[in-house]
């Protein structure tokens, strides 16, 4: 789907905004676009991925009301803030359902998604997507002045250059216009601690195929070495949740279904488990 043929007038004037901002070569064509999140949580009472499945359409924070990040995804807010001051107010007006969605360019080629820090599993998009996709870099809450689209890309060299921590080591991306995944997605990748559960049942009712990476993984012990990255009282939280002295994703999720801590608190405990628990690559 060319910018001309996308379905609203807003998502058309922003990716030619971000366009004539941008510089560079184009794109890798290999690279891919990827939206991690949590695939096993609930949202209003619902399993995320059954949400997916009846719906078919991956939603913005906009739409949702939940996401991984900051909760700030309404009039005034800071990410309404941000996004007009990317899209040069496209969107200001626009019904939340128009509003794109976020992900990473995964430049790294991580078999984890190009953004783990927002969850353990992601849609790897298509090679069409990232034709209307606009990106930026660092991340939009740190108000960049550097954009890319597919044609202009100078994002991945300066990510590159750059020394951010691995958590923070991502190309934002912006997918204009609706992410139906029957179309747009090349597959659903999951954490391997999900095989034989009700989260594999649920993924393989949605209309994409189902992949797998080997699975983020901490030992308690190796979490009591890192007290300076999200602070002691999270790696005694983590310590206090851990399964067999050990955390996955699942035992994160299970955290939060329990909701005996502060939801922030545990969001930090799975930055830790992302952060020092990544698969080795490939």
């Amino acid at each position: 789907m060319t910018i001309s043929h996308l379905p609203h007038a807003p998502a058309r004037r922003a990716l030619r905004h971000v366009e004539a901002r941008s510089a560079g070569g184009p794109v890798d064509p290999l690279l891919r676009v990827t939206l991690n999140f949590h695939p096993d949580r609930a949202h209003r009472g619902r399993h995320i991925l059954a949400g997916l499945a009846a719906d078919g359409v991956y939603r913005s924070q906009f739409t949702t009301g939940t996401g991984n990040g900051g909760l700030t995804a309404y009039p005034g807010g800071d990410r309404w803030r941000w996004e007009s001051r990317i899209f040069g107010g496209a969107y200001d007006e626009a019904p939340p359902e128009h509003r794109p969605v976020y992900g990473a360019l995964d430049f790294r080629r991580r078999t984890t998604g190009g953004a783990p820090r927002f969850g353990s599993a992601h849609f790897r998009l298509t090679a069409a997507a990232v034709a209307r996709t606009t990106f930026c870099y660092p991340d939009s809450f740190c108000e960049p002045s550097d954009f890319g689209v597919a044609g202009r890309m100078a994002l991945v060299a300066l990510a590159e250059a750059d020394r951010k921590d691995a958590l923070d080591d991502y190309v934002e991306a912006h997918v204009h216009g609706p992410v139906l995944l029957e179309r747009d997605v090349e597959a659903l990748v999951l954490d391997a601690c999900h095989r034989g559960t009700e989260v594999e049942e649920l993924a393989r009712a949605l209309p994409c195929p189902l992949e797998w990476h080997a699975g983020f993984r901490l030992t308690v012990a190796e979490l009591r070495r890192r007290p300076d990255f999200r602070g002691p009282r999270i790696v005694e939280l983590g310590a206090r949740i851990a399964v067999g002295g050990r955390l996955d994703p699942s035992v994160v999720a299970a955290a939060v279904a329990r909701g005996e801590h502060d939801p922030q608190d545990l969001k930090k405990v799975w930055h830790c488990l992302a952060r020092f628990g990544a698969p080795a690559p490939r």
